[in-house]
């Protein structure tokens, strides 16, 4: 569904209550186009996973209430601190009284507890949180792809991943959920500007999550995949190495 014909945003359902937002955008003097993705976990206690820049909160807001009211945000998650994760976090904030950060230990310690308008819940490595039916999972994963705050979450009902910059690809994102390649497009897409950190744990990092035998991926840049995700991490293990 196009929730703004302007600037292209759109919402999609990729997995059993889990919607993906996407932004395409235009890089001046860049590769073309790019894509900006946030996904919503639509439940008693709804949770939002990335907030895009502060320029893009009135975008990514429209899109969101065409699926719940935002008031009724309950978490707003982030991976690591960065503008596009979590620029747009006190808007959020303001529109979802109700609402908390969700970072690692670290990201509170280093940014979000001088960042964010209200103080955040810091999640501990392997600590769960249920939202009503579902159930997410938090991962502390320093350095994996970038940032020592880092952290990625895996919804342990669906087998959804949301893995933040691990699978970039660039262009628009035009679909919404393939069952194509996404290695290839998103090494191609790497290997120029080498965003990793290529850090001694990357690869256990990686095989811990390819354990939890994924089945769809929530990738924040290009469209969400679904397949074989321990297969396909696994994969990506072997071509940082």
């Amino acid at each position: 569904m196009i929730t703004n014909a302007q600037s292209g945003t759109n919402v999609h359902e990729i997995a059993d209550g889990i919607f993906r937002i996407n932004t395409p955008i235009s890089v001046p003097d860049g590769p073309g186009h790019f894509s900006f993705n946030q996904y919503l976990i639509r439940d008693e206690e709804p949770l939002l996973f990335h907030t895009g820049q502060r320029h893009l909160f009135p975008l990514v807001q429209e899109a969101l209430a065409a699926v719940l009211p935002v008031s009724s945000l309950r978490y707003v998650a982030l991976s690591h601190f960065e503008a596009d994760e979590c620029g747009a976090l006190n808007h959020f904030l303001a529109a979802a009284p109700q609402a908390v950060a969700l970072c690692s230990g670290i990201g509170a310690m280093v940014s979000i507890n001088d960042f964010a308008d209200r103080a955040p819940r810091a999640l501990a490595d392997g600590e769960q949180l249920r939202l009503g039916r579902h159930v997410v999972q938090w991962f502390d994963t320093p350095h994996m792809p970038h940032a020592w705050e880092c952290g990625l979450m895996m919804d342990t009902t669906t087998k959804t991943f949301f893995c933040g910059d691990l699978f970039t690809q660039g262009g628009a994102g035009e679909v919404p959920l393939t069952e194509s390649d996404i290695l290839g497009p998103s090494e191609a897409f790497r290997k120029p500007l080498d965003y990793f950190a290529h850090a001694p744990q990357t690869g256990v990092l990686l095989e811990r999550f390819a354990r939890e035998q994924p089945t769809t991926l929530a990738c924040m840049h290009g469209s969400a995949w679904r397949g074989d995700g321990a297969a396909l991490l696994r994969a990506l293990s072997a071509a940082l190495s």
